[in-house]
């Protein structure tokens, strides 16, 4: 009985079903919506216009914004007055609109400003993100002749050192073989021809690493640099490097205990390393051709570790390569070329810290510039 009232019940439950399904479509019959007739319809997208040229040229096109003065920053003469110019005209077209009316202001000579002592702008900005309107004005700075970057360290910092290096410590260690030059040693210390075949092995390393970081690894932000920057650039490297190479192998030269040279040896590898394993994590951020900012964080690599302490950990580890170096060798000039390297390093740490907090909100709060804990 309960089944079959079941089976009953549902028969008629289908029943009052399909009469309330008929009387809903005489009430309401169930046609098609309508369909907007378009331009651009089609029987699989009725809506939206095909992704065709026709189909694009038909939608509204953002204004112009008409012409921009180009001023010069110094004395604020008018150079060229840019027109026809669309909102998504980058920074870099403006460059080389310029350049096309001053042949000597080449792209990578001109630093573009919205003020005359304003930031430089950026290549990739546009001028719809600047918010310029026609008739708006743009001060560029001449940055005076450019060198290539990937070519002033190989030619002008990186060889006259190592070959400099080299030349006297051989020439010296010659003499002492020759019985010229004493090599001395005495208790505890190292004789002083080892001690200068060490340090002028170290010398020398370091150089070579740069030179090969500069081809294979580095990826500059910028192409060039001023050219008068490598006059000051050589002369602060060759003139270090002769006062260096001239107390390590003067015959008075008293060389460290064995224990003080063995451990600045080991200290030295170690921020070479370090050094090195930060120079390939910054790489690492950039994709190839860009210009793109990330921010460093270490990686599995232990010695990327220090960028849990500071911003710039490849001049923690270049201030203690020469550091070590000077412990290593017992040498005075060392020790005021490393004072001077660390000064010249702090500056530009702390300027990439500043904008690395300014470029990203959330930036670790904890961290250094150079020094942990300290600058």
């Amino acid at each position: 009985m309960e089944g079959r009232w079941r089976s009953g019940g549902n028969k008629n439950e289908k029943a009052m079903d399909a009469r309330y399904m008929t009387s809903s479509n005489t009430l309401f019959p169930l046609h098609p919506l309508p369909q907007p007739a378009h331009a651009f319809s089609t029987p699989d997208s009725p809506f939206m216009p095909p992704a065709t040229p026709q189909a694009l040229d038909n939608f509204p096109q953002p204004p112009p914004i008409g012409n921009i003065e180009i001023l010069a920053a110094q004395g604020s003469k008018s150079i060229a007055v840019l027109q026809n110019l669309s909102p998504s005209t980058s920074v870099s077209d403006l460059k080389k609109q310029v350049h096309s009316r001053k042949s000597n202001l080449y792209p990578n000579r001109q630093a573009l400003r919205l003020e005359v002592k304003g930031r430089t702008l950026k290549d990739e900005e546009t001028l719809k993100s600047l918010g310029m309107r026609s008739g708006a004005k743009l001060y560029v700075k001449d940055l005076g002749p450019q060198i290539v970057l990937e070519d002033c360290f190989p030619r002008g910092v990186c060889r006259p050192p190592a070959g400099l290096c080299v030349a006297l410590s051989e020439t010296l260690a010659l003499l002492r073989r020759g019985g010229c030059i004493p090599s001395g040693t005495s208790g505890g210390t190292l004789p002083s021809l080892v001690m200068v075949i060490w340090a002028m092995w170290c010398y020398v390393a370091h150089y070579v690493k740069r030179l090969l970081e500069t081809i294979f690894v580095h990826r500059f932000s910028n192409a060039t640099m001023p050219f008068m920057n490598l006059f000051k650039n050589c002369s602060y490297y060759w003139l270090f490097t002769a006062y260096i190479a001239y107390h390590v192998n003067h015959p008075l030269y008293t060389p460290p205990g064995k224990w003080q040279a063995y451990a600045g040896l080991v200290l030295f590898i170690l921020c070479e390393l370090g050094n090195l394993s930060i120079h390939v994590a910054l790489r690492n951020l950039r994709p190839p051709g860009t210009k793109l900012r990330k921010i460093p964080e270490a990686t599995s690599n232990p010695f990327t570790a220090l960028f849990n302490f500071v911003s710039c950990p490849n001049y923690t580890y270049e201030f203690g390569s020469w550091l070590a170096f000077s412990i290593m060798t017992q040498c005075l000039p060392a020790g005021l070329f490393t004072l001077a390297g660390m000064y010249q390093m702090s500056v530009w740490a702390l300027g990439k810290h500043r904008a690395y907090k300014k470029e990203f909100p959330n930036y670790p709060r904890g961290r250094s510039a150079i020094l942990p804990f300290l600058i």
